[in-house]
Order: C-alpha cells, then sequence, then structure tokens
C-alpha cells in the first residue's frame, strides 16, 4: 500500500514567539516531498513532485497567511503547556 501523511511541528528554545518555528511537511511513502517554513512564509519542494506544488501553493496569499498564523495560534498557545509540563 500507500501511505500519505502530514506532520506539523512547533520548533522552538523559549515560549517566547521569535525564537518559535512552525513547519508542516506532507509526506509520501516516508519520504518528505513538500513543506511549509514560517521563517521563509513559504512552500519549499524537495522533489519534482514537491517543487510543483510549492509553486502553487506558493501563489495562493489567503492559504500562506493561514499557515503563517499557525505559528502564533497553534504553537505559541500550545509551547506554555509544554514548558510547565517538562
Amino acid at each position: 500500500g500507500f501511505l500519505e501523511y502530514n506532520v506539523g511541528r512547533c520548533v522552538f528554545t523559549s515560549p517566547d514567539l521569535k525564537d518559535i518555528e512552525f513547519y508542516l511537511s506532507y509526506n509520501y511513502n516516508k519520504i518528505k516531498y513538500v513543506e511549509f517554513s514560517s521563517s521563509l512564509g513559504k512552500f519549499v519542494g524537495y522533489n519534482e513532485v514537491g517543487v510543483k506544488q510549492a509553486e502553487a501553493w506558493n501563489k495562493d496569499q489567503t492559504l500562506l497567511a493561514g499557515w503563517k498564523a499557525q505559528k502564533e495560534t497553534y504553537c505559541h498557545n500550545n509551547i506554555g503547556n509544554d514548558y510547565s509540563n517538562a
């Protein structure tokens, strides 16, 4: 069979928003083919399919704005919980 999955993750060194990075990767059969990075503010493709997908998604400013907002709405709101539980 084939498996496609997405992974959203927050990378951080402190609960301060400027130190947080949000990534969303798209993977197919354990191979990452495209990823969004909040520091770049766009998608990056890692193979032929990913490059084409990134080019299409990067043209959609509404889509990019939504993923950029995840740094604050998803990461920042949850990192406080991670720090208090550690």
